[in-house]
């Protein structure tokens, strides 16, 4: 069965202001196999499990319309609360029960969600909804991460990853799908036509505070939380401050490069 996170209010607020749209080189990767594909232009396209919408928001910039659905109410209504297109509109609905009707959408998308859906269950409706020579595209960022700044990349990367790796020991057993790059879920769509890119590297404009505020927007930190509320907010207030000793400055508004790895599945029907 899915498994529900982000489900909170206040996490869904954390998530809203400090998770990252697709990075330009996903993004990329993306259209270019969907023209390939010639599934572009497209009426229709619908971005499961869209959370507050950063992903649904690029979406919006090249298809006529497109319908964000998520399974928590409090993510959606960030993602309302959010400015955005008029093409975009926004569903509470579970990843394995879509209201669209069969082969009506041209391009089915998520981004950093699946590996929460019961996958059996949403490739099926994927498998229903998509129509014959529609598309998807799911991908996640990866676990691999590391930040620049000037002559410290290393040292502040060694800050960042020591915090990540203790936020880690809480994650949900369903981060094995991102360990292991997507390969089951690759293996798991039921479309002729697919394959699967483990490489494509981001560069994310962020802050400190962006930096710390993602960490918290995760799911095995508000585990951690809710396990041990003090010893959690001090390890990102200690990370913090070692980050901005490490680099140097004194203002968490301080930029830094982000750089992440994604991790892609695209198929066609």
């Amino acid at each position: 069965m899915a498994t529900q996170m982000f489900e909170g209010r206040g996490h869904a607020a954390v998530y809203q202001k400090y998770r990252f749209a697709p990075g330009k080189e996903l993004q990329q990767t993306i259209l270019a196999y969907l023209q390939e594909k010639k599934a572009i232009p497209a009426e229709l396209v619908v971005d499961v499990g869209c959370g507050s919408g950063q992903g649904t928001h690029f979406l919006a910039e090249h298809f006529q319309k497109v319908v964000g659905t998520d399974i928590s109410e409090a993510q959606i209504q960030e993602a309302r609360d959010t400015s955005s297109m008029p093409n975009v509109s926004y569903i509470v609905c579970p990843a394995e029960e879509l209201p669209f009707q069969d082969g009506s959408v041209d391009v089915l998308t998520s981004f950093t969600a699946a590996h929460w859906f019961d996958i059996g269950k949403f490739m099926r409706e994927a498998e229903r909804v998509v129509r014959p020579g529609g598309c998807v595209a799911i991908s996640t960022y990866t676990v691999d991460m590391s930040l620049r700044y000037g002559h410290c990349s290393q040292q502040l990367t060694r800050v960042f990853t020591e915090c990540w790796d203790q936020i880690l020991k809480y994650s949900h057993n369903r981060l094995k799908f991102v360990l292991e790059n997507y390969k089951e879920i690759f293996e798991a769509l039921p479309f002729p036509d697919k394959k699967r890119i483990t490489d494509i590297y981001d560069k994310i404009p962020m802050t400190v505070e962006g930096v710390v505020g993602y960490m918290e927007s995760a799911s095995p930190y508000q585990t951690f939380m809710k396990n041990d509320p003090e010893a959690a907010k001090s390890l990102l207030q200690e990370t913090e401050k070692r980050m901005l000793e490490t680099m140097g400055v004194s203002s968490r508004e301080t930029p830094v490069e982000f750089w992440v790895r994604h991790v892609c599945v695209l198929g066609c029907k």
